[in-house]
């Protein structure tokens, strides 16, 4: 039995992850079959690259040499199919495309009608990941776009990317909180700021607005989502920043108050990322200039 390409990409995306499912999930594969291509490549090694503990696993020394030898192979092996697919005017394949879980739900029901209108002869498979997830699978192919909210340049190297639109700050207060807008970011109060959890870039943008210390122990409550912080706002638990462009969708029945910001404000530049040298650089920027137009739109329906 020889090695493959496929086994290594699972085994990169599983010590990624630490975590099967997601593993599967970044590869677009069934649990079952990572499962089984990675046993296939412990009978190969005759040794195990994972130790299993409980929901979470973690490579053996083994496996961290394997990992570390299969990352440059697998980036070797996607640059040679995008050079190859690059010899055809548009993909023959779908085209794998990331964005974080604060843009989402707010942005996609916008953009991608837009995306089946202007470019409907290209495929899209369309997933949620943390910015870290995101750039680690373009690095190692399993991704061919990102939409991201933070410069890529400060944290990986040979990325191209293209800045799409500005999304400003909002504070969200229980309803009958009484503030007086605009409201200036000094004053507000940040023990009682909600986050969310440690990883996503939303938090490390409302920690500087609001500039607190990220190192002060908080409240013990982080959330996973926006809309879990709003339920909590709602009920008088606390307040919280909010991007402009998710408003509409967590405002709705007029459970939170929206206050807007005494300038400067703060905001966050959402952007589209892609792998040095990719050879559709065209269709991604076709793909930024539809996301402008519909993001535009989505901000200007969401502060109406």
């Amino acid at each position: 039995m020889t090695t493959t390409l496929r086994q290594l990409s699972y085994v990169v995306a599983l010590a990624e992850t630490a975590h099967f499912g997601r593993a599967a999930e970044r590869c677009h594969v069934t649990q079952p079959a990572l499962s089984q291509q990675i046993r296939q490549l412990e009978e190969i090694c005759g040794s195990p690259l994972f130790d299993r503990l409980g929901k979470s696993v973690r490579p053996t020394p083994l496996g961290r040499e394997l990992v570390e030898r299969a990352r440059p192979i697998l980036e070797q092996s996607a640059e040679l199919d995008a050079f190859l697919a690059g010899q055809h005017e548009r993909p023959g394949r779908t085209l794998r495309f990331g964005l974080i879980p604060t843009v989402a739900p707010y942005l996609l029901p916008r953009v991608f009608p837009g995306l089946q209108r202007e470019l409907g002869d290209i495929v899209f498979a369309v997933s949620e990941g943390r910015t870290d997830q995101l750039l680690d699978a373009l690095g190692d192919g399993t991704l061919d776009l990102a939409l991201i909210a933070s410069d890529p340049r400060l944290q990986r190297p040979r990325l191209s990317s293209t800045p799409l639109f500005a999304d400003e700050f909002v504070l969200a207060t229980a309803a009958g909180e009484a503030t007086t807008d605009p409201v200036p970011l000094a004053d507000i109060d940040g023990q009682r700021v909600l986050l969310l959890d440690e990883g996503h870039c939303f938090r490390d943008q409302a920690i500087a607005a609001c500039s607190l210390d990220p190192h002060e122990r908080r409240r013990t409550f982080a959330a996973t989502s926006l809309s879990t912080i709003v339920e909590f706002v709602a009920n008088g638990q606390g307040i919280t920043l909010l991007p402009e462009m998710a408003v509409r969708k967590e405002t709705s029945g007029n459970r939170i108050r929206i206050h807007r910001l005494a300038s400067p404000g703060a905001r966050r530049m959402l952007r589209l990322v892609w792998r040095e040298g990719a050879p559709f650089g065209a269709i991604f920027e076709a793909v930024a200039d539809c996301i402008r137009r519909c993001g535009t739109d989505a901000a200007a329906a969401s502060s109406a």
